[in-house]
């Protein structure tokens, strides 16, 4: 990596036959000491071939797998210690902990998944510090270690991995993954002493760009986690870039929603997160009423809206506006058919005022997860 900073130090410096004196001060990056003498743009088109080669050169684009559980999960494989361990796990936007079961868990929900030894990995090492995560559902209790994580052939060392002792309840019992692997901001670490595996990726540059892609499929596979890069073949159309406006979910502010032209929700703009980990669309109790009455969705008593999948043809369209563009969900994308019987994928949530677009929504528009310029890329899946 001092290689490409001696280089790009070079090629800042040279502008045509001169030579161009640029201080750096302590805290001043590159791209902004050039920015201020106007000079940004030309280096960037001049050495884009010098720069695009070099930060491949820094780090890689890998992909994972990811398996599709009835559309309510999706994960894929990777493996801890030395010799690996394999676990299954939740690629999870809406957390940013890494943790699996341990052998030392004796609640249900470890005893029915994969559990790791730290004995039989000669690169672990106890962190002796505790950790405790409380999810929108499930929570988990355990401690902290470093070892080496390797995620779609990616080697990563001196990862800070949970290993939970506790998981109460049936949350995770009957789940098809072993554990989580967040890939939120940092300051939702539930330690302070955890590092996501993301940040541990680009810290060491090794990815080719601080950024990753999520495809979502209907189907049991075709599911994609993409390390590093952007794969044009899931989407059409141009990605519209969201900025993010706090770093921690991955959150952006949602403009409204409209049916039919008419604002059902979010008039006057509200929060949302775009969420992995989630399985269906979730807001504040009463907007997510009145987009179950502009449906035509009933109460079934229990919380839970249908709506009869023979008319699903005459049902509206739900529109979702991010950052002034406007990203429709026909009724094949917000319900899910059981029989002749459709579920609606909105949610409600007493007490909430924060959006989650999970699942429901990233199903229909390919997800680019941008660390670099804090923006959500979003494009009409295919």
């Amino acid at each position: 990596m001092r290689c490409l900073v001696v280089l790009l130090a070079v090629l800042a410096l040279s502008q045509g036959d001169e030579i161009t004196r640029i201080p750096l001060h302590k805290g001043k990056s590159l791209r902004k000491a050039l920015k201020e003498r106007g000079l940004l743009d030309d280096f960037l088109k001049k050495h884009h071939d010098a720069l695009s080669k070099n930060r491949f050169d820094a780090g890689k684009v890998a992909n994972e797998a990811m398996t599709n559980y009835l559309d309510l999960q999706y994960f894929g494989k990777i493996q801890i210690g030395t010799p690996p361990q394999e676990f299954t796990v939740l690629f999870d936007t809406g957390s940013s902990d890494l943790w699996v079961p341990s052998i030392y868990c004796k609640s249900e929900a470890c005893k029915t998944h994969k559990r790791f030894d730290p004995a039989k990995s000669s690169t672990f090492k106890d962190m002796d510090k505790h950790l405790s995560i409380q999810y929108g559902t499930g929570s988990m209790e355990g401690f902290l270690g470093y070892d080496t994580v390797i995620v779609s052939g990616i080697v990563d060392t001196h990862q800070t991995v949970g290993l939970s002792t506790k998981e109460p309840g049936d949350a995770f019992t009957y789940s098809e993954f072993d554990g989580i692997m967040g890939m939120g901001y940092p300051s939702l670490t539930a330690s302070p002493y955890s590092v996501p595996v993301f940040d541990n990726l680009m810290n060491k540059h090794l990815v080719a760009q601080d950024l990753f892609s999520v495809y979502l499929s209907r189907t049991e596979k075709g599911s994609m986690l993409t390390l590093g890069g952007i794969d044009s073949k899931y989407y059409k159309d141009d990605l519209h870039w969201v900025p993010v406006t706090q770093e921690g979910y991955w959150q952006f502010t949602l403009d409204r929603v409209t049916v039919d032209g008419k604002v059902v929700a979010c008039k006057d703009g509200c929060q949302a997160i775009l969420d992995t980990g989630t399985s269906l669309l979730v807001g504040p109790d009463s907007d997510i009423r009145h987009i179950q009455r502009a449906i035509g969705a009933t109460d079934e008593g229990d919380g839970e809206y249908v709506l009869n999948c023979k008319n699903l043809s005459s049902k509206p369209t739900v529109v979702f506006e991010l950052n002034g563009k406007k990203f429709p969900l026909p009724p094949s994308a917000y319900t899910t058919k059981d029989d002749d019987v459709c579920s609606s994928g909105f949610e409600g949530e007493l007490g909430s005022q924060l959006w989650i677009l999970g699942d429901v929504f990233i199903r229909e528009y390919y997800s680019v997860f941008d660390r670099a310029n804090n923006r959500l890329g979003l494009a009409k899946a295919v």
